[in-house]
């Protein structure tokens, strides 16, 4: 299917306009997925307090969340390429959703095992969502238009991500911070316990609201008529489902998943520690560290958009490597010079992170055929790399007793970033394969 430019040029659609409504669906999730993401950055900060833990216990907010990621991806492949796509988008949100009501029932007893047990729950459904809805988009539509395709609806991600900062900011922030001498006289007094305790029951509210919408969107889904697996119309035979063993043939495959491994790092490294940062070498209070990463959120966001059209003009593989470059020099100014400086710049690595991850996802599943689903589940599942960054980084403010030192995690993870782009990326087909199908998709 194809647009008429004003010249009379023609251009492939993003995606086929009979298939408005699941792509408008779909593209919802995205949004949707991003807002727990987010809530972990003010869940450590809150932790911290509630629980009296350290930056690497706290760290474990994380990797428990992304540990839900990896060990779901690859049965959600297997589900959603026996089922289809339907099946484990609903499957995920039912998942997301009961973590998320997990959380009162975690507060009450105020056991942080049991939170972090919630967490892994919401995001093994968010593996689910995130392993279908990435390759859903993927293959959308013309193989040419994938990246620009999965950018657009990447680009509500981070709008997602602003309303799990904000809500987090406003209803999980009590905005009283205790320091020693104060901590002592609750002790004293005997109602530190008490105060723990409603610190702790005020993460409660955001989640149930959330786990609410997370299962009217499930009705939703359940109730719209999908396409058929639509990465079959690519392949020369659309009862092959793949092998697991084809995707070793692919550097480009491969090298992709060692990078998203490394870029999620980054992100997820950066704004997880982002508020301490900021605390601890510009002495702001926890609400306006919060809102800072809320303002940084906000140019990922614009950095989505932006990205998405430069695209129009720029091969993705090079404006990533040029947006890599960029961010390994502002996340050297962040440990060269804390202070305001460093927090401006960043701040400012929201924006060039913006495109990463739909572009090297897009870039590794290029040319995969009938292996996309598998492939789309490894992809997610180098998302462990968000269960790793975080620990090293506190493990490394332990050790030095400086959150700059830690932002070197995230300055080697966009190194590998940036190598991937400009060379890892390249297709190389495998003789043994089919040519891939260069016509638009129709339905």
């Amino acid at each position: 299917m194809m647009d008429k430019t004003p010249a009379g040029d023609s251009r492939p659609q993003l995606f086929p306009s009979q298939n408005l409504l699941p792509f408008v669906l779909v593209t919802a999730l995205f949004y949707l997925w991003a807002i727990p993401n987010n809530l972990n950055d003010i869940l450590i900060k809150q932790f911290m307090t509630s629980f009296e833990i350290s930056r690497l216990e706290a760290g474990l907010v994380q990797s428990a969340f992304y540990l839900g990621y990896f060990c779901l991806a690859m049965p959600a492949a297997f589900l959603m390429r026996r089922f289809g796509y339907k099946a484990g988008l609903v499957t995920g949100l039912c998942l997301f959703g009961t973590g998320a009501f997990l959380f009162w029932p975690a507060a009450i007893v105020r056991s942080y095992g049991f939170f972090l047990f919630a967490l892994f729950v919401i995001a093994s459904g968010l593996s689910f969502l995130e392993t279908g809805s990435n390759t859903f988009i993927t293959v959308l539509g013309d193989p040419s238009t994938s990246e620009r395709r999965l950018n657009f609806s990447q680009s509500f991600n981070p709008l997602g991500s602003i309303t799990g900062a904000l809500a987090g900011t406003v209803f999980i922030f009590s905005g009283i911070e205790l320091d020693p001498e104060q901590i002592h006289a609750l002790k004293v007094q005997g109602t530190l316990g008490a105060y723990l305790q409603h610190e702790t029951l005020r993460v409660v509210r955001p989640y149930v609201v959330l786990g609410v919408a997370v299962f009217f969107m499930a009705f939703l889904i359940l109730r719209t008529k999908f396409p058929k697996a639509v990465e079959e119309i690519h392949t020369a035979d659309p009862r092959d489902k793949g092998r697991l063993l084809d995707l070793f043939h692919y550097p480009h495959f491969l090298q992709g998943v060692a990078a998203q491994f490394f870029y999620v790092g980054a992100q997820v490294g950066t704004w997880s520690f982002l508020i301490q940062y900021i605390q601890d070498y510009t002495h702001q209070p926890e609400k306006t560290a919060g809102y800072l990463l809320t303002g940084s959120l906000v140019a990922f966001a614009i950095g989505r958009f932006v990205a998405t059209y430069l695209m129009k003009f720029f091969r993705p593989s090079k404006l990533t490597g040029a947006y890599g470059v960029i961010n390994i020099g502002l996340v050297a100014v962040g440990v060269l010079f804390p202070g305001w400086v460093g927090v401006g710049a960043l701040f400012l690595t929201s924006f060039f992170m913006s495109l990463m991850f739909p572009t090297i996802y897009a870039l590794g599943l290029k040319s995969l055929g009938s292996n996309t689903k598998l492939g789309g589940s490894f992809m997610v599942m180098a998302i462990i790399g968000a269960a790793v960054a975080p620990p090293v980084m506190g493990l490394l403010y332990e050790i030095y007793h400086s959150m700059a030192v830690a932002m070197l995690v995230p300055l080697a993870c966009y190194v590998v970033v940036t190598y991937y782009a400009y060379y890892g990326s390249r297709v190389r087909i495998p003789q043994t394969q089919p040519a891939p199908v260069s016509e638009p998709a129709a339905f």
